[in-house]
Order: C-alpha cells, then structure tokens, then sequence
C-alpha cells in the first residue's frame, strides 16, 4: 500500500497546485475525521480549500457541485463512480468502502484499498492519516483522529500491523475491560446511556442500574460512582460477571476487549465516546459542530455536549420503541418499520445496536426503515459477526435492481448496508426482502 499512497499524494500534489479544492466528506464520525485530517494538512500546505459534509450523495447534491474546482471525496463516492464520470472536474476520491470499477477513468483518481486488494482492513480516517502523513511528518499530530474513526467504523476489534502503527502515532492509552462506554465517567451514567452493548434490564433502567452496583459491592464515593477505569480488580470482575449473565453467552465474549484512552482538550478520554459525539452532532443535524470540535474548539466541545445528551436520549426512546412496537420477523430477518417515529438520521445507528446485542441471533438479517419527507431511509445489518453470512451491500444491489429504478442510491459493506427508496415503494420494498429472504438462495 505504501506504492500507491506515495502515487496517489504526488499526482494530488501536482493537480491541486495553484487551484482550488473542494473536500466534500461523509457526516458520519469517519467522514468528519478524514475530512478534518485532510483539512488540517492542506491548510499546512497553504492550499485553497472550502469543506462541505454531506448525508448521502444523492444525483441532487452531484449536479450541485461546482465546475471550476478540483472535487476530493472522503468515506464516500465509491458507489458513485459512473454519474460522478460525467463531469468535467479533476476528481480525488478516498475511501473504504466496495467498489466496482471496470476501467480507469481519466478525471479520477481513486485511493480505495478495494482497488489494489489490500488484505489489511482500514477506515477513511486512517486512508486519509496515511496520506497525510505522506505529505509531512508534522501531521502525525493528526493521529488521534484516525483512532476516532476507526472506533467509530467498528474496527479496533482487528489490530492490523498498520492500524499498530497509527495507534503507537497517536499515543493512545490501550487498556483491557468491559467495552462500556464513557470508561472515564460515573459508572451508573455509562450503564444508563449504554446503547452498544446494549444490556437488557439495564440500558435506560435507573433502579436496576443502583441495585447492580450494589450486588457487585460497588459503592459511591461522595456523590459519584467510579468510573470504568478506576474500578479495582475484583470490582472489575464481579461487574463484568454480572452483566455477562445478562447477555447471552454466544454475545458475551466479544464486549470484552481493548478500551482506546485518547488525549482531547489536554485530558485523557475514552475514544469511543468521542467518537460517539461527533456521530451524534452530525446525526442531529450539526456537522459543522463535529468539525470544529475535532479541530479543538471549546466553544464547539460545549454545543457538542448538549447534542449528545439529547442524542442520547433519542437513542434510548428509539430502542423502547422498537422494544414495545410491533416488527416483521422471519426466520433470517427482522423488518424494523419506524415510519416516522424514529428520525431517520438515527435508525442505521439503532440497527447496528440491536446487531451487536443478544436480541436477535447471529446470521439474521435487520432491516430498519424510517421516514425522511417523501423518501424512506433503509439500513441492514446482520446480528453477530458470521464469517459465512450473507453480502448485504449485494442483497440491497438485487432489490434495488428489482425495484427498477436507476436513481436509488445504495451502498455499505458485506455485514452492513443501505439505501434510500421512495414512499410509494414502501411495500414492494418489504415484499421484496421478504420474498428474497424466504425463498431465494443469496451469494455468501
């Protein structure tokens, strides 16, 4: 990989001189982290550069694009290769994500690990660390970031030999434990807010919380709790033991692993909650906040803090929802139809809560669909990590293929994908998954 990081930043350099760019990033926590990676090491370069966040990119937000800047794409574009084609802009993309490419494009120039079969699996924030890094040694300060979008994608379960080397960049506290996050605060707030896992008959359940910590001989000191990283041995052992009985044991083994402490505003914090704040801000409808809290603004870390509470908040009344609403379930699926009482900037993130909890079995497949105007936002995610499961980015590919309708936008990967349909296709949609799932072998 390091041939064509050293390709792809020299052929940037070279198209970039002199003219101005447009980064355009996804809204989730790895496109805003790449994106400010990107941002902080152009600016260092003295480049002319604005930065747009974007939700989808959808045919709207390509025809909008302006003509007389070269266009980079962060954590997004790879399923958009044949409309973005068509226009006349010097095209950068930088991504993770599948992508299908028959022949190499004139206007674009593609820094995807896909392309080259790269066998180590890396987020956009950590593509984008790497091409920084390439462009001076001095944005190894941006390190950190990588680190945030590599929680925020999933990904710290697998410690290749160049996400090693990131974290040893980055300088991060690595420590073993319960995967509870913020490891760094009052341990009943972590227990209450606790979304991923989430822990039957304790996430949002206050007196179940106390009476926990009393059972595992947890007191308060003062007014507070400890936190997660302050608890003694036996402490650690008796709380993990007791919610390991409440998760199923095929689930439990994999809340057990490596809690990432970064240094964010001169304190120690868990990067999982981090990240979880600059996926809420965005989620919440204010990207500009997570980037300017990535880039170190207090003001912005004060607004970033209100939008998380109220995220959360959303999160846990979203999950009693789905929790006391009805679902249509098969023997291979679960269809979670929200409509509109679940925002649709959050349904992805509550199907990849339920994927990881001990409510569904391994090797189903949740469909999650929430209203946006006249448009139903779609996310599928498969319960537990079966290496021999279904490709859900190729699931969605057929139904849309079926639906007919060259404008949907799709993507994602093999255990987790999406799509956007229209109102009126709502219950073909559904017919479809259901047909698909009941009836037709799938490609595994």
């Amino acid at each position: 990989m390091i041939k064509q990081i050293k390709e792809f930043n020299k052929l940037f350099l070279e198209k970039t001189e002199d003219k101005k760019i447009l980064v355009i990033g996804h809204f989730d926590t790895d496109g805003i982290t790449s994106t400010t990676i990107i941002s902080q090491a152009l600016r260092k370069l003295e480049k002319q550069f604005s930065t747009k966040i974007v939700k989808q990119l959808t045919e709207e937000e390509i025809n909008s694009l302006p003509e007389d800047k070269i266009l980079l794409f962060i954590d997004l574009a790879s399923g958009n290769i044949n409309k973005l084609s068509k226009l006349k802009n010097i095209i950068f993309i930088i991504d993770h994500h599948e992508i299908k490419l028959k022949k190499s494009l004139e206007n674009i120039h593609i820094f995807n690990p896909h392309l080259f079969n790269e066998k180590e699996s890396l987020c956009s924030a950590e593509l984008a660390y790497l091409i920084s890094k390439e462009m001076s040694e001095e944005n190894k300060n941006l390190a950190h970031l990588a680190i945030l979008g590599m929680v925020g994608d999933v990904m710290e379960k697998n410690i290749n030999k160049t996400r090693n080397q990131i974290i040893k960049d980055a300088d991060v506290q690595v420590k073993k434990g319960i995967l509870i996050y913020p490891s760094t605060r009052p341990l009943d707030k972590a227990l209450e807010y606790s979304s991923r896992p989430f822990i039957p008959g304790i996430t949002g359940n206050k007196e179940n919380i106390i009476d926990l910590l009393k059972d595992c001989n947890i007191d308060k000191i003062g007014r507070s709790y400890k936190s997660l990283i302050d608890l003694s041995d036996q402490e650690m052992k008796s709380l993990v033991t007791a919610l390991m009985l409440k998760m199923s044991s095929e689930d439990s083994s994999k809340h057990i692993g490596n809690l990432f402490l970064v240094k964010f505003f001169n304190k120690i914090e868990d990067a999982r909650e981090i990240s979880a704040i600059i996926n809420a801000c965005s989620r919440m409808g204010y990207p500009e906040i997570a980037l300017l809290l990535c880039l170190g603004n207090r003001e912005a870390r004060k607004k970033a803090e209100r939008i998380y509470l109220k995220y959360r908040q959303n999160i846990i009344s979203g999950l009693k929802y789905i929790e006391n609403n009805g679902s249509i379930e098969g023997r291979e699926y679960v269809i979670i139809n929200a409509k509109d009482q679940i925002k649709d900037t959050i349904i992805g993130t509550l199907a990849s809560i339920l994927s990881f909890s001990s409510t569904y079995k391994q090797g189903k497949i949740i469909v999650a669909m929430a209203y946006n105007e006249d448009k139903i936002k779609i996310s599928l995610r498969m319960a537990g990590k079966n290496p021999n499961s279904r490709n859900l980015k190729e699931f969605v590919e057929s139904i849309m293929y079926e639906l007919g309708r060259s404008e949907k936008e799709y993507g994602g990967h093999r255990h987790a994908a999406g799509c956007t349909i229209s109102i009126e296709d709502e219950k073909k949609f559904i017919d479809l998954v259901k047909r698909k799932l009941e009836f037709e072998t799938i490609k595994v």
